[in-house]
């Protein structure tokens, strides 16, 4: 069974930085995308950025790309998410990801394996 966890949600200002982090299990090296998606309450959830493992190349959202970066830490198994210029409207619960297949577009449907999500809220 694949495990993922995510970290580093809280609450902050608009404006702030914000870095989440997401430890996967060892059975999640087989992935081969990792990403974050988010839900706002009230909201269906939503893809954020993804980064594919092999060769780290990214994409993003747009409603975060220039703000948003993801990237994969030095261990195989973790993937962080820096988020800058946070807005009001970014406040969710983030979920990291996993995709075990070559796929196109990035959808909550086409994840294989989820995390429980970290809350993140930003006050103006």
């Amino acid at each position: 069974q694949v495990e993922l966890a995510e970290s580093g949600g809280g609450l902050v200002q608009a404006g702030d930085s914000l870095r989440l982090s997401c430890i996967a299990s060892e059975r999640t090296i087989s992935a081969i995308d990792m990403a974050w998606f988010r839900q706002a309450s009230g909201k269906e959830r939503e893809f954020v950025a993804a980064v594919r493992w092999s060769t780290g190349s990214t994409t993003y959202a747009d409603y975060v790309k220039g703000r948003f970066i993801i990237s994969r830490g030095n261990a195989k198994n973790t993937v962080y998410l820096q988020m800058n210029s946070l807005k009001t409207e970014d406040t969710a619960v983030y979920y990291c990801a996993a995709r075990t297949y070559y796929g196109g577009t990035y959808s909550p449907a086409g994840v294989n394996y989820w995390g429980k999500g970290t809350l993140v809220t930003v006050s103006s």
